[in-house]
């Protein structure tokens, strides 16, 4: 039976604000909210209900009181979204929405490494799997890894995963050596180079550079500031330079943009590239369609294991428990 009242239209036929219409009358109906990445398209964050970084947007899911938590980000995030919030109905628009960095370390490898140093301390990056979450004694965020390490004792020797990057700048931070680092990284941060953007600040001699941690050492030698994406917009916010050259991804640009629009963001190009912007395909294969469909249907939904997710939570609130002390 054709009903016309029940037919989902395709993304051709509706235009942006209709869509976004569309969507939020579902969020009414089904006491649902949006949580979107930094790192999502401009009009998903702009739908959004809140929007932030992975673990600041699924710690607001643990909070909220909506009935269900549509979270327009990559898969990791809402099963850390679900780790916090079990009761909730958890839904992820676009399944297929990985991440190059968590990939890198499977719950399956990571356990087989880990039985070479078992009198490590594990610290992993929120940026991996419920599975690795599991596996792991304490959590960080790129904006709190210093502060974690920081909290075990010097004699203590760690295992830090999955990214290399950020494991090298904490060394170089907080002077460890005791430390062994997985040796993954995110495919979008890997592709920047210091020789860009030197080339950039030529260009913009007036401009600060903002880098994220995950980004190699070369170019967080040449960062005026290095943070994850909640500092680096802070900072945009609170420093009176008008001019900014962003080293991380893009779609970090719409939320500064929108919070200073006064000052200027120019994106860094990855290597290799004369211009434009260094993009994260998995963030931006979430769409207003995607997410109508998914709030229609209720699903996708993230589902757990309920023993790893207890694990993992250990792990996450160990982490929140440093930030409480």
């Amino acid at each position: 039976m054709n009903d016309k009242n029940n037919c989902i239209p395709t993304e051709s036929s509706v235009s942006v604000k209709e869509w976004m219409e569309r969507i939020c009358a579902l969020k009414r109906q089904k006491n649902a909210i949006i949580l979107a990445h930094y790192y999502t398209l401009p009009e998903i964050q702009q739908i959004a209900d809140f929007t932030g970084d992975s673990l600041a947007l699924s710690a607001q899911a643990a909070e909220t009181d909506a009935a269900i938590l549509l979270f327009a980000g990559v898969h990791f995030m809402a099963e850390t979204a679900k780790i916090l919030a079990p009761e909730k109905k958890v839904l992820l628009p676009e399944p297929q929405a990985g991440c190059s960095l968590a990939d890198s370390c499977t719950a399956d490898r990571f356990a087989e490494f880990l039985k070479q140093y078992p009198d490590h301390t594990v610290v992993s990056y929120v940026n991996t799997s419920v599975g690795v979450k599991a596996l792991t004694d304490i959590c960080c965020t790129s904006g709190n890894a210093v502060e974690v390490i920081r909290s075990l004792p010097e004699t203590q020797k760690i295992v830090f995963a999955p990214d290399r990057n950020l494991g090298n700048y904490i060394q170089r931070i907080t002077g460890r050596k005791n430390m062994v680092i997985w040796d993954g990284a995110c495919e979008v941060h890997e592709k920047f180079s210091a020789e860009k953007i030197l080339e950039m600040k030529r260009r913009y001699p007036q401009a600060k550079v903002l880098a994220h941690p995950e980004c190699k050492e070369e170019v967080l030698a040449v960062a005026d500031v290095v943070g994850s994406t909640a500092v680096l917009l802070k900072f945009t916010s609170s420093d009176p330079c008008d001019t900014f050259l962003v080293v991380t991804e893009s779609g970090i640009l719409f939320q500064m943009q929108r919070e200073n629009p006064n000052k200027r963001f120019i994106p860094v190009p990855p290597a290799g590239v004369e211009s434009g912007c260094n993009e994260c395909e998995y963030m931006k294969m979430v769409t207003l369609e995607k997410i109508y469909r998914t709030l229609l249907e209720e699903s996708p939904e993230v589902i757990l294991d309920e023993e790893i997710r207890r694990k993992a939570e250990r792990s996450i609130q160990r982490m929140l428990e440093i930030k409480r002390s």
